[in-house]
């Protein structure tokens, strides 16, 4: 193999991400890559997400062309992948996690708390849509889709943000208070400017394997000694495969999708006078803010390396927490 192909989703955040692991990837293994544009339901649907099955929407073209073979290494934004993995596919790296806040950009700036009552908030995301109205009961929550560009330009006083996507082709300008989207990509794509506030994760609990990519091979390709194997190895990150593995397990216990109104946060810390801690909090809402269950959970670890079956058991500790103390709204949650 003298070069690798990667599959990507075509738009600007996808792109982006996929040339920044195309390049760590060519650079740790001297091999040459190509991209590869691959369009998922996710782009061609229209639509709420949660309509549309929600989970592996913007996945399954990506994990099919792998099996294809039209390409060799698929990047997802992890949060968007489903909790249980595919036979005959591996996530062979986690790279470094970026930021896993929710990012709040408003019309003049305003923080959530200061947002006007009755404000108009967009998200296409039942877990954002859930907690904001938990936060606040007086807003008005607007189903919104289309690229970063799109929803950034409904927020009023920001209508020149970015280009309408294909997914919105007429999609308003100006007519929201603020919108919500993830803090990640907004730094990659360069536009923390128009961030007006990073939502702390006790109001705004993120989504499982938020801020984090996932670099998805063919099972035999990434394991050996071969070039892309060994550099799949190398740029996998510790802190960041123990805690997206510690949240998906949550996932996969609760039997739920990406689109459920379910946040959970790992975080993994280590102290020279004692062992490693993995930490894992989860919360579950009604759509409508109404109800919310929260647990936590964490696990002494010996070190990073080698810790991921305890991970699992932590995602499925409190998992089953959860389950233990439901009173109906879970179950109410997963079915919707």
């Amino acid at each position: 193999m003298e070069q690798f192909r990667v599959g990507t989703r075509g738009s600007r955040l996808a792109m982006t991400q996929t040339t920044t692991v195309a390049q760590a990837l060519s650079d740790s293994s001297g091999l040459g890559h190509e991209l590869i544009t691959v369009r998922t339901d996710g782009d061609i649907l229209t639509g709420p997400l949660a309509q549309m099955g929600g989970t592996g929407v913007f996945a399954s073209a990506l994990r099919q062309a792998l099996f294809d073979r039209t390409c060799d290494v698929a990047v997802h934004s992890l949060k968007d992948l489903p909790a249980k993995d595919l036979d005959g596919l591996s996530i062979a790296a986690v790279p470094v996690r970026e930021d896993v806040r929710d990012a709040l950009c408003s019309a003049g700036d305003a923080p959530l708390s200061a947002l006007p009552d009755g404000a108009k908030v967009g998200t296409g995301s039942p877990r954002r849509a859930a907690q904001l109205l938990a936060a606040r009961p007086d807003l008005q929550i607007v189903d919104i889709r289309g690229n970063v560009g799109t929803r950034l330009a409904r927020v009023r006083g920001r209508e020149e943000a970015g280009e309408v996507s294909t997914q919105a082709p007429d999609a308003a300008r100006g007519d929201l208070d603020a919108v919500v989207l993830a803090g990640a990509g907004l730094r990659r794509l360069g536009l923390e400017h128009h961030i007006s506030e990073l939502l702390d994760p006790g109001v705004m609990l993120p989504a499982p394997g938020q801020g984090a990519l996932a670099v998805e091979v063919r099972a035999e390709d990434a394991v050996g000694q071969a070039p892309l194997a060994m550099a799949l190895q190398a740029y996998d990150d510790a802190a960041a495969r123990l805690e997206t593995t510690a949240e998906r397990a949550l996932l996969a216990r609760l039997n739920a999708g990406c689109s459920a109104p379910i946040g959970g946060l790992a975080r993994f810390s280590e102290d020279t006078d004692g062992p490693a801690v993995l930490q894992l909090r989860a919360v579950v809402c009604a759509p409508d803010g109404s109800a919310v269950q929260r647990a936590q959970a964490e696990l002494p670890l010996a070190a990073a390396g080698g810790s991921v079956p305890r991970a699992v058991e932590l995602g499925t500790q409190v998992a089953e927490q959860l389950i233990a103390e439901d009173t109906g709204l879970l179950a109410h949650v997963i079915d919707t």
